[in-house]
């Protein structure tokens, strides 16, 4: 018997049209197509940022021109001489922080005091490595892998309070952040902790002791450009991260205890355990972090100083959110914000004022991570109609 519609009955190609419309409909999109639209809308966002830098820079600089900040950015970030090196050794801080965002957020705990665990990362670095005697390569690895266990410690503690009296990380670590800062500044004012010899050192200069010449992390130079190879360390451990998340039972169960709790919970996996490793990872990482930042070159003369961070720990977890916590993907997020951050830089040098650069990088920061937005929402927006034409 042929379907009816309102009363009148529908002949049987109109019900065959409709059912090959409907499937249609619902039939996905190739991977192709929609690779295409994600890469479309990060450009047009990128685009409309750099249209407003340069409006800004014409409208409020008296010195610069907009069509200095197109060519000043790549300038900065690539194509000056010596430049794409200093942007490798930046990206690396923000890849490691990244990766460490990237394990917590499948885990389902959001952890943004990143840049409180790169400080006290740091600062386990700059006190062992200034004081633990042997060669200078051990001594360097000793140094680094007291600056993971400084990181995943500051983070541990947010993670103990989540899952055993139920204080959200999300609070935890963002306090912990500014304890951190506070407490790194008060050991930069004691000689027993960081603070310097006070040969070599003004009186009021707050600095720990410099790291010796053979405890600092190798340079390579490669066609002029000079940069650390904890990049390449940072793009091993990327790897390593996507393998495990993606290839192991560990990464399979984080995974899950991400996406929902209680299931995970039901098959399983121990929350408390898993949820705190995940944490300790996280905190590890960015930990090691500071480290790569103390001993790498690219962020002073080799020790620790107020305000060291210098925002590396944000720049990473905006880079997770951006790259939407795909390891291998976040390689070219960091090297892209690294870009950003030397370019912006770079833009200051051109008599710019400084105030107008941090504008010009926060609107590109900005335009890199509107597209995840949208796309989420969009998602959202087609499973809540898929959901109600079902029902």
């Amino acid at each position: 018997m042929p379907p009816q519609r309102s009363g009148v009955a529908v002949t049987e190609t109109e019900a065959e049209s409709a059912t090959a419309t409907s499937a249609q409909e619902v039939r996905p999109r190739s991977k192709l197509a929609s690779t295409g639209e994600v890469i479309g809308l990060y450009a047009i966002c990128l685009f409309g940022a750099l249209a407003i830098a340069a409006a800004l820079v014409e409208f409020a600089s008296d010195k610069g021109s907009w069509t200095t900040v197109y060519t000043v950015i790549l300038d900065g970030a690539v194509r000056k001489p010596g430049r794409w090196g200093l942007t490798l050794g930046v990206a690396a801080p923000i890849l490691l922080v990244a990766l460490g965002t990237t394990v917590s957020g499948r885990a389902g705990l959001v952890n943004i005091g990143q840049e409180g665990q790169l400080v006290i990362g740091a600062a386990f670095t700059a006190y062992v490595g200034t004081r633990i005697g042997g060669p200078g390569p051990l001594a360097l690895v000793i140094s680094l892998a007291m600056g993971v266990v400084g990181g995943a410690i500051w983070a541990g503690i947010a993670g103990a309070l989540r899952f055993w009296r139920n204080v959200p990380e999300v609070l935890t670590t963002l306090l912990m952040g500014t304890v951190a800062a506070n407490l790194v500044g008060w050991g930069l004012r004691h000689r027993s902790l960081l603070l310097a010899p006070p040969e070599g050192r003004a009186n009021r200069n707050q600095v720990s002791q410099p790291f010796a010449a053979d405890r600092h992390i190798p340079r390579v130079t490669l066609f002029g450009n000079d940069f650390p190879i904890s990049i390449l360390l940072a793009i091993l451990l990327a790897i390593v991260v996507w393998l495990v998340l993606g290839r192991t039972v560990v990464g399979f169960r984080l995974r899950m205890l991400g996406r929902n709790a209680r299931t995970a919970q039901r098959a399983g996996v121990d929350q408390k355990r898993y949820g705190i490793g995940a944490m300790l990872v996280s905190g590890g990482f960015a930990g090691l972090a500071g480290g790569v930042m103390l001993a790498g070159g690219d962020f002073g003369p080799y020790q620790l100083v107020a305000d060291f961070g210098a925002g590396i720990g944000f720049a990473g977890l905006l880079a997770a959110l951006v790259a939407r916590q795909r390891a291998l993907v976040i390689i070219f997020v960091a090297f892209l914000f690294a870009g950003l951050r030397t370019g912006s830089g770079f833009l200051r040098a051109t008599g710019v004022s400084a105030r107008i650069a941090d504008v010009v990088q926060g609107t590109l920061v900005l335009a890199m991570l509107l597209p995840p937005a949208i796309l989420y929402l969009r998602a959202r927006r087609r499973a809540i109609a898929a959901t109600s034409s079902r029902t």
